[in-house]
């Protein structure tokens, strides 16, 4: 059960973390979100929000937040090791339902090695 916890340590919190640049950073774009995955000094993974006022009121706002927090938690074990996960959720991005966020943010977990490059201690 702790394994799908989402304690403190896996969270982004600090502003100079969301805002540090480098160009080991990888972007994916999809329909409702920008998703920026950058390499961490061997923090483990670690998940960023930013759900903007364009989203929709504070409770439309909130439960994307839940379930983007969910989608991570369940797929954390197939995500890159030591890296930054930044998902913004874009205009229209309240209205989906988990399985459409899940749809939309697969190729994260899925097709990691390829679209954001290698992962830490791959051969």
């Amino acid at each position: 059960m702790g394994s799908f916890s989402f304690p403190k340590e896996a969270r982004i919190r600090k502003r100079k973390d969301f805002n540090r640049r480098s160009p080991k950073d990888k972007k994916l774009t999809t329909p409702h979100f920008l998703v920026i995955v950058k390499p961490n000094e061997g923090q483990g993974v670690r998940l960023g929000l930013t759900v903007g006022k364009q989203v929709g009121n504070a409770v439309r706002r909130n439960r994307i937040k839940r379930l983007l927090r969910e989608f991570f938690r369940l797929s954390k074990k197939r995500l890159p090791p030591s890296r930054d996960i930044i998902i913004i959720a874009l205009k229209g991005s309240d209205r989906l339902t988990y399985r459409q966020v899940a749809e939309e943010l697969a190729p994260l977990s899925a097709e990691t090695p390829s679209c954001l490059g290698p992962s830490r201690g791959a051969s």
